[in-house]
């Protein structure tokens, strides 16, 4: 079957294709320019929109009950590391995809899409990909997110566009470039994504994205190590001190990068990464310092003696079409984010991490520039 424009029956699949294209060539160009390795082939807006096709449909599919959850990866055999190769390839459907799924929706494990020509076919899975990958979820039925893999692949793949039946919505790269914008969102970005194994943001990200999947709602703090004045907007004293700080991902940042594999950080730092964020489902907020030692959980938040309340905050989120607004911050998400934006309001070096139990997830720091709290919706980009 050939990839015409006939074939598509997904209405987002045709409208989000060329963009996710040029998004491709411009970063594999850009990639190889400054010498990256290693480097993914860029999909063709008709391959992308053909693979978009065919998952929105298998998303919508069930296999003796259970809904279809998979990673597609688009690349050949020969770029997968060692793949797990088919003795013959599938054709790309909708009832193949359905009926792979359950020994493949494992965190981490890709179906291999290659083409032949102009036809599209499944021949094997991996865990290995090659450096700007395009990758595409099938996370639940009717949501599909588009991603590709980071330099290295260290830290959470960098999201690109989501699509929730026919709901569209792009991720804008230039919303971060503000000099107020808070590292962990440039990171999410992919503008200041750091190559290193035990970079700061690409931890906190972890949680991040460990937090929301918990479901429960809660909120970080991040406050500077160094400093003991963010206990002013805390309710003394605390239900949950920790004393000495527990250290577990600090002590694992100050290992010797060479020392150990990228296996063994990756499951060593997952441990310690569901130790912290399972902490924020307990009532109140969990507070760590910038190296990421739990200082205590359980924290309720309260406004400084000599501040005044948070009336408004400079709402924004990172993708096309977006808009900043000033609004209240209980109208963000009610009581968890009212507090969360009082403290940064209180505590300007600080930033919160807020995350609702409906899959919302919000970051509050203070811009220097506008002189106020400013919230960046993100769940977009922990898909």
């Amino acid at each position: 079957m050939e990839l015409t424009r006939e074939s598509t029956t997904y209405q987002a699949a045709a409208s989000v294709a060329t963009i996710i294209e040029e998004h491709f060539v411009k970063h594999l160009a850009a990639a190889k320019e400054e010498g990256a390795e290693n480097l993914a082939t860029a999909p063709s807006a008709r391959m992308v929109e053909k693979m978009i096709d065919v998952a929105f449909w298998a998303s919508l599919g069930r296999e003796e009950g259970n809904a279809t959850r998979m990673s597609l990866a688009f690349v050949s055999p020969e770029q997968a590391g060692k793949p797990l190769l088919f003795e013959e390839p599938f054709p790309l459907s909708p009832k193949v995809l359905t009926k792979l799924a359950p020994g493949v929706e494992r965190p981490g494990v890709h179906v291999g899409v290659w083409h032949d020509g102009e036809q599209l076919y499944i021949w094997g899975t991996t865990i290995k990909l090659p450096n700007f990958c395009f990758v595409l979820d099938v996370s639940e039925p009717g949501l599909l997110v588009v991603k590709h893999r980071r330099i290295l692949g260290l830290g959470k793949f960098t999201n690109i566009a989501m699509m929730k039946g026919d709901q569209v919505r792009i991720v804008d790269e230039n919303s971060g470039m503000s000099p107020c914008s808070p590292a962990i969102l440039k990171s999410l970005l992919g503008l200041e994504s750091s190559a290193l194994w035990n970079n700061p943001e690409n931890i906190l990200i972890q949680i991040a994205v460990s937090m929301r999947a918990h479901r429960r709602g809660g909120i970080l703090l991040v406050v500077p190590s160094d400093a003991t004045n963010w206990k002013e907007s805390i309710v003394q004293p605390l239900q949950y001190p920790i004393s000495p700080a527990f250290s577990g991902i600090a002590d694992l940042i100050r290992q010797d990068s060479g020392s150990v594999s990228e296996i063994y950080w990756q499951n060593a730092l997952k441990r310690e990464v569901d130790n912290i964020s399972g902490l924020t489902a307990v009532d109140g907020a969990t507070v760590i310092n910038e190296q990421h030692e739990l200082l205590a959980f359980g924290a309720k938040i309260m406004r400084a003696g000599s501040s005044s309340p948070v009336e408004k905050v400079l709402m924004m989120e990172p993708v096309m079409g977006g808009k900043p607004s000033y609004v209240h911050p209980s109208v963000i998400g009610g009581t968890r984010h009212l507090s969360a934006a009082q403290f940064v309001h209180d505590q300007n070096d600080a930033i919160a991490l807020v995350a609702s139990q409906d899959g919302y997830f919000t970051i509050f720091s203070w811009s220097d520039m506008k002189q106020m709290v400013q919230g960046h919706r993100v769940d977009i980009l922990l898909l």
